[in-house]
């Protein structure tokens, strides 16, 4: 397979150029020059966002496309227009937040979608951008387009700040504001079963969307930071409490502490989507104590602290707010 992949060089794109490379495809890579590509890819520079940036790619035929994008979706229409005649399918990683908020737990792939996205249009917001973007490229590559309509994403390379933020916290050891309930049931993917599944989704030719996210209650919160304390070391006590205590002190879901929400409507949304279509095209999810495991293990070897997107907001509960939590 001859494969291009817009961007490739951070989290889901690297996970991506890793496995396609570890394939023997043949692998070239479109990116603006700020990382270091993976070895064995090759590479084009070009920034989307400039003028006459697509340059790098007037020449070249693929196989396939892979597009990251999450910003713009005139960057999406640009690329995919320029290569709808050179490539045989165009797979955008898109979101499961196209979704029309709230989701009901078990939507499927034809729920209802957030009205106001156009493939043309300037960044706005990010669900409609990524909405914008699956226009984008059904509108050059019809029903060649292939959505990835991803789900939270964990595992090594992670550059937004969640699982790393709590293998750095528990690392520190000492207690720890664990939110409960224990129970609670996540709903997530590795990015590198992202990656395997979308690679062997190009190759089948498949196409139209998908909800690429691990089984409902693939694992819990609690089977998740017993994994980190596991994965550390840590002589880490994980102090159960309950949501409303916690929300009570003003803390943030999803932000202040990471991965977690409490149960309600957005933990439905987020946490109940239905992927039976995915399994049906061979997904397959690792357990969460490897994600976590192989995501320590990444940190340490890159000094612990993970990189940041500078378009993402740093995520973490202060120490001070959670002292204050777990004095009563």
């Amino acid at each position: 397979m001859k494969l291009l992949i817009l961007g490739g060089t951070e989290f889901v794109g690297r996970a991506l150029t890793e496995a396609a490379l570890g394939r023997g495809w043949q692998v070239t890579l479109f990116h603006r020059g700020r990382h270091e590509p993976p070895a064995g890819a090759a590479v084009l520079r070009g920034d989307r966002t400039a003028p006459d940036g697509l340059a790098a790619l007037a020449d070249g035929s693929w196989d396939a496309v892979i597009d990251t994008w999450s910003a713009a979706p005139a960057a999406v229409h640009a690329a995919a227009r320029a290569l709808a005649g050179r490539a045989g399918g165009y797979a955008y990683i898109s979101s499961r937040s196209v979704y029309a908020y709230p989701s009901p737990a078990g939507l499927p792939e034809d729920g209802p979608l957030v009205a106001g996205a156009s493939p043309v249009a300037e960044q706005v917001d990010y669900a409609i951008d990524k909405r914008g973007g699956e226009l984008a490229a059904e509108g050059a590559f019809g029903d060649r387009a292939l959505l990835v309509r991803a789900g939270l994403i964990l595992g090594p390379w992670e550059n937004v700040g969640r699982l790393p933020w709590w293998l750095g916290r528990i690392a520190r050891g000492g207690p720890v504001l664990a939110p409960g309930p224990r129970d609670n049931p996540l709903q997530y993917i590795d990015v590198r079963d992202l990656a395997e599944w979308t690679l062997d989704a190009v190759r089948d030719g498949l196409g139209g969307p998908y909800n690429l996210v691990g089984p409902p209650g693939h694992t819990t919160m609690e089977e998740l930071l017993g994994a980190c304390v596991r994965a550390t070391g840590a002589d880490a006590e994980l102090r159960w409490t309950d949501p409303a205590t916690i929300l009570g002190a003003g803390i943030e879901p999803w932000t202040d502490l990471p991965i977690w929400l409490p149960p309600g409507e957005l933990h439905d949304t987020l946490c109940g989507a239905d992927v039976s279509k995915a399994l049906a095209t061979g997904l397959r999810c690792r357990p969460v104590a490897d994600t976590v495991a192989d995501t320590w293990t990444w940190l340490t070897s890159i000094g612990g602290q993970a990189p940041q997107r500078p378009d993402r907001p740093p995520l973490g509960l202060s120490p001070e707010v959670e002292a204050r939590v777990l004095a009563g």
